[in-house]
C-alpha cells in the first residue's frame, strides 16, 4: 500500500488544477446529461478495472468528484499501490447522477494515466529486484501534470529525480558547450548556488568523466554510454572518489535495466516511465439507483 501524502497546500494546489481541467471539459455545461437525465436523479456508480495492473490516483479521483459535488459519497475499495486483477471494483461513488456523469471522464482520465505510470514503474522496479540500484524518473512529463505523474512513479516503487529546473543543477551537453567546458560550467555554478545544492554533470565519454570528476561534480550521469565503457567508468570513479554518485540514463528498457545496474551505478533514470506508458483501462458504470446491488 502507498499512502497518499496529504497536506493543505498540496491538496489545494491539486484542487485548483482540477477546477481548470473541469472548466476545459464542462465549459458552459454538460449538455448531454442536462438534457437526458432528470435533475433530481440519484445513482450509484461502480469504478472497475478492465485489465490487470497497479492502481494510482484513487485520492485524485475522489478529489475530482468532491470538486464537482461535495455531496457525492466516494468509497475506495482499493488503495494506491495495490496490484489488482481484471474486473476488480476499485471504488463506488453515490449521489447526484448529473454530478457523477459530469466528473466521470476527468476522474477516469487521471486514474488511467496514473495507474499506467505506476504499473510501468512497478515493472522496472521488479526488473531491478535484488540489486541496490535506485530507479528514478525524469522531467519528461506531461505539462501541467508533473506533480501527479511523479506521484504515480513513487506509487509504483520508483523515486523522483529533480522536479524542475529550480531544485538541482544538471549540467548537460548544451550547458557544457555554452560555458566552454565542464570545468568552466561546474566552477561557475558552484560559485553561485547554495552550499546545500548538488551539481550533476552529464558525460558521454571517459574523457568527460575524468573532467567532471576533476571539477568536483557531486553526481556524474553516464548518458547513452555503452555498458562495457560504463562499467570501466564506474570502476574508475569508485576507486578515485567513492562519494560521487553515479547515474545511468538513455536507452534504458526492461530488457537492459538489470545489466545496466550490474555495472555498479547508483541510480538509473528512465524517461519512458512518464512519457511512454499504456494507460490502464478503467471504466465507470452507473450500476443502479442508490441502494442497488453492485454487479
Amino acid at each position: 500500500m502507498f499512502e497518499w501524502t496529504k497536506g493543505g497546500a498540496y491538496d489545494e494546489a491539486l484542487r485548483q488544477k482540477i477546477r481548470g481541467w473541469l472548466d476545459e471539459d464542462i465549459g458552459s455545461g454538460d449538455i448531454t446529461t442536462e438534457t437526458t437525465i432528470p435533475a433530481g436523479a440519484v445513482s450509484r456508480a461502480v469504478i472497475h478495472v478492465k485489465e490487470s495492473g497497479m492502481i494510482a490516483g484513487i485520492p485524485v479521483a475522489k478529489l475530482v468528484f468532491d470538486v464537482v459535488d461535495s455531496s457525492l459519497v466516494f468509497e475506495a475499495k482499493v488503495q494506491d499501490g495495490d496490484r489488482v486483477e481484471k474486473g476488480t471494483v476499485i471504488a463506488v461513488v453515490e449521489g447526484s447522477t448529473h454530478s457523477l456523469l459530469t466528473g466521470e471522464r476527468l476522474a477516469l482520465n487521471l486514474m488511467q494515466r496514473l495507474s499506467g505510470i505506476a504499473t510501468k514503474t512497478d515493472q522496472f522496479v521488479q526488473a531491478l529486484k535484488g540489486l541496490p540500484t535506485r530507479l528514478v524518473d525524469t522531467r519528461k512529463t506531461t505539462p501541467g501534470h508533473r506533480m501527479l505523474e511523479k506521484y504515480a512513479v513513487r506509487v509504483g516503487g520508483g523515486a523522483n529525480h529533480r522536479f524542475g529546473l529550480y531544485d538541482a543543477v544538471m549540467i548537460k551537453d548544451n550547458h557544457i558547450k555554452g560555458a566552454g567546458g565542464i570545468r568552466a560550467a561546474v566552477a561557475a555554478s558552484r560559485a553561485q548556488i547554495p552550499h546545500t545544492m548538488k551539481i550533476e554533470v552529464e558525460v558521454e565519454s571517459l574523457e568527460q568523466m575524468e573532467e567532471a570528476l576533476a571539477s568536483g561534480a557531486d553526481i556524474i550521469m553516464f548518458d547513452n554510454m555503452p555498458q562495457p565503457l560504463m562499467k570501466e567508468a564506474v570502476q574508475r570513479v569508485k576507486s578515485a572518489a567513492p562519494h560521487v554518485m553515479l547515474e545511468a540514463s538513455g536507452g534504458v528498457s526492461l530488457d537492459t535495466i538489470h545489466s545496466i545496474a550490474e555495472t555498479g551505478v547508483d541510480v538509473i533514470s528512465v524517461g519512458q516511465l512518464t512519457y511512454s506508458f499504456a494507460a490502464l483501462d478503467i471504466s465507470l458504470d452507473l450500476n443502479a439507483p442508490k441502494g442497488g446491488a453492485v454487479k
